[in-house]
């Protein structure tokens, strides 16, 4: 990362007259479950879509979080998710040691599909995780699995968003698409959910969604860059109804695995020409007020 690159960033949103940007989708995990995971998009594995994915950012840890700060990140999370039973509680373990050494990161925590669900995803509420990450795809579960029933509704009681990869994008799982999380919906209207990638590639069935229920919300993770636009382009009727849910959308990056520079995804959300006040609220103020973080503004 160059001086120029964090400078542009920040005269990006020095130009809209914020304090900076807030990322609800940013990656940090343990060491060696990051670098599975970019072992896999090297690999060209089929949940990428067998797509050519370099990694930008593959910095160590710390460079990572330094190189957010230098952009003006003010917060971001740490999405970290299981593929499998058994290890949640050891990734919450772990996202507690996180956010203690990390302030300006939200903490966060995942869940699974398991006996002791709803025990442990209460448990990390009271420890006080701020945004919850479920990967439905890399998962490979049924949000809507009864085992996971008694969890939504903790969440939903509590008020702590769930930022969930339940779209069909890069490629589609066996529980991925818009009814799965209708199902978890119809029984947790409340559920804060915050639909991962717009839901792309069925960005209206999830726009659907949130115009149905008013505590949903969506980021724009990888959305609307070249790099998506290319395998599955945002519906240019639609962009009325993204303006119309403004206030209910928040900015995603997918950070550090991304196929191209932070900026870019900036740039991207800019040229919708959908207004400063439209990409103020993208950008840093609806996820200050769903947060409660300093700084927040109505919109």
């Amino acid at each position: 990362m160059s001086d120029h690159e964090a400078e542009q960033v920040r005269r990006f949103w020095e130009g809209l007259g914020l304090p900076g940007l807030i990322d609800v989708h940013t990656h940090f995990m343990p060491e060696r479950v990051l670098r599975k995971v970019w072992a896999y998009f090297d690999a060209l594995g089929p949940l990428t879509g067998g797509i050519e994915w370099p990694i930008t950012y593959r910095q160590e840890e710390d460079e990572r979080a330094e190189l957010l700060r230098a952009f003006g990140v003010r917060a971001f999370t740490a999405m970290l998710y299981p593929h499998k039973a058994g290890m949640a509680q050891w990734l919450n373990d772990w996202a507690v040691d996180f956010a203690r050494r990390t302030p300006d990161c939200l903490h966060t925590s995942t869940l699974f599909p398991e006996p002791g669900v709803e025990t442990y995803v209460r448990r990390a509420v009271e420890a006080g995780a701020r945004v919850f990450k479920a990967h439905v795809q890399v998962g490979a579960y049924d949000p809507a699995d009864e085992l996971l029933d008694p969890a939504w509704g903790v969440l939903a009681e509590a008020g702590v968003p769930v930022v969930v990869h339940c779209g069909s994008g890069p490629a589609p799982g066996k529980h991925t698409g818009p009814e799965p999380m209708a199902r978890v919906l119809a029984r947790h209207p409340r559920l804060r959910l915050v639909v991962a990638h717009l839901g792309m590639p069925e960005y209206e069935d999830f726009l659907d969604l949130a115009e149905r229920y008013g505590e949903v919300r969506l980021d724009t993770t990888m959305a609307f860059t070249d790099f998506s636009e290319r395998l599955a382009p945002f519906p240019r009727r639609a962009l009325s109804r993204l303006a119309d849910l403004g206030d209910r959308i928040l900015l995603g990056t997918d950070f550090p695995n991304i196929p191209y520079p932070y900026l870019h995804q900036l740039h991207a959300l800019e040229r919708l020409e959908l207004g400063d006040a439209w990409l103020r609220g993208v950008c840093h103020d609806n996820a200050a007020r769903l947060f409660g973080l300093p700084g927040s503004r109505e919109g």
